[in-house]
């Protein structure tokens, strides 16, 4: 299937930037250009903040349940066309096909939630100490929404931003990540063809740094929601700060793995090494730091590396491939800088630790063991398939390791003691912990970190609440 060029969408139509400036689209599995996208420039992005304005003003007035209509027919079009999607995907970001095509089926089932949550908007009547007055609680759209999304996930952490801005009556400005710029189009596509008004949904690609100084300051803008690094999330919150917009942050983690001397090893093993190497380690919700009891360590570093040995890795778009190229050169670069800091380190590699061939950007599925915790990977985000193991003997010590860092996105437990659960619930510092189970985000439940990851969700009823200003009312009858 062929790669698509890819425009800017504004007011409704597809289009060219302003001066035809485009960037080039590069396939991960063979280092290829594949396709083109548009560039955007301050034109751009001027056309694109007034119809988003205009779009707004058409979009609140109409009524949640008719929104919620519009929406389940986007979703029928992500469904539909799945497959195709699927393999743009793949082509950009390198995913195996199977977790491409998975990722635009799962966002039909967020825009389907998010549209019939938006009917659930609720406000209330607050009884009056004056019997003569009646006082309300109302909730409406907060205006418009500027959305910055990364290139690991290009659907999903649009889709999220997209589903909740629009179920709450809000207007939205993506700026899409130019790396894997046509998956994030064909979601705007589907909107657009199942009947969202022109306006209400704009999508940019350019220059980051440029996109998000202009849009965030702009008096247009209201809302701001980024997913993406820490540093980054610092810089724009603080913008953001300075001209009072509301600010929803998904920012980077390092999700500690506990496994208690009580735990299934089986279990353990088996979600979080489909979780380790899912996209490549390219998760912001992956496992990085395992933290194994001496009792089973050796049991559970022998089956994870047995389990990386055996993943097939290779282009997305292959039979069979269970693990693709990481996104781009940068990200390779980044490996082997880990991978060198953690050796001399003292940590042993049992597996991986290198590039695999010199076409396309692919890296060995990797277990170090006996990583101290003076490591570079034991204390920043490594984004790809390694996984560091360490051991403990105290669980008290392991969740102090657990919380020493500022990253508080997710982690994972597994025990079969309630009391080690429930500790392990009361006192590891995450905004997401899954206890003897992988990583299940869904809709319904709220998506995002505490400290240094962010604040704020992109999932559940609180996503919504994020889009939506509170104001009270009191009539009194004259």
């Amino acid at each position: 299937m062929s790669y698509p060029n890819t425009q800017l969408f504004i007011d409704g139509q597809w289009r060219d930037s302003a001066d035809g400036k485009t960037l080039g689209v590069f396939n991960p599995a063979t280092g290829s250009e594949i396709g083109r996208v548009a560039h955007a420039n301050r034109a751009d992005m001027d056309a694109a903040l007034a119809s988003a304005q205009k779009g707004f003003e058409v979009w609140r007035d109409i009524p949640a349940v008719e929104r919620a209509k519009t929406m389940r027919r986007a979703a029928a079009l992500m469904r539909e066309r799945a497959d195709a999607i699927g393999h743009i995907l793949t082509q950009e970001q390198g995913k195996p096909y199977v977790e491409a095509r998975g990722e635009a089926m799962a966002a039909a089932d967020i825009i389907e939630w998010f549209a019939d949550e938006g009917m659930r908007v609720y406000g209330r009547i607050v009884p009056s100490r004056n019997l003569a007055v009646r006082q309300l609680v109302v909730k409406d759209p907060v205006g418009v929404v500027a959305a910055f999304t990364p290139w690991n996930f290009p659907i999903n952490q649009v889709v999220r931003k997209l589903g909740a801005a629009l179920a709450a009556g809000c207007a939205v400005i993506v700026k899409a990540p130019e790396e894997t710029p046509a998956s994030p189009a064909e979601l705007i596509k589907a909107f657009a063809d199942a009947g969202v008004p022109a306006g209400v949904i704009n999508l940019l690609y350019g220059n980051p740094a440029e996109i998000s100084s202009y849009l965030i300051p702009h008096p247009i803008v209201r809302k701001v929601t980024f997913t993406g690094s820490t540093p980054v999330g610092k810089q724009l919150a603080g913008i953001a700060g300075q001209h009072m917009k509301r600010v929803t942050m998904e920012l980077g983690g390092h999700a500690p793995v506990i496994v208690c001397d009580d735990a299934d090893i089986a279990l353990a093993v088996k979600c979080t090494a489909g979780a380790k190497f899912r996209n490549a380690g390219q998760v912001c919700i992956s496992p990085t730091r395992f933290l194994v009891h001496e009792d089973v360590r050796s049991d559970f570093v022998a089956a994870l590396t047995k389990y990386a040995q055996g993943l097939k890795v290779g282009d997305g778009l292959a039979e069979g491939t269970q693990m693709g190229p990481l996104a781009n050169p940068r990200r390779l670069t980044a490996m082997a800088e880990f991978m060198s800091d953690a050796v001399q380190s003292g940590a042993e590699v049992l597996t991986g630790g290198e590039r695999i061939g010199s076409a396309g950007n692919f890296y060995a599925p990797t277990i170090l063991n006996n990583v101290p915790t003076s490591a570079r990977i034991f204390n920043d985000e490594p984004f790809g398939p390694v996984a560091a193991v360490q051991g403990f003997t105290d669980l008290n010590a392991a969740i102090a390791e657990a919380n020493r860092l500022a990253f508080g996105l997710a982690g994972y437990a597994f025990t079969k003691s309630l009391k080690n659960a429930h500790l392990l619930s009361q006192r590891v510092e995450v905004g997401m912990l899954w206890v003897n189970q992988p990583a299940t985000p869904s809709a319904e439940l709220p998506f995002g970190g505490i400290k240094d990851s962010g604040y704020g969700s992109e999932g559940g009823p609180e996503a919504l609440e994020a889009c939506l200003n509170t104001r009270a009312i009191s009539i009194t009858n004259v």
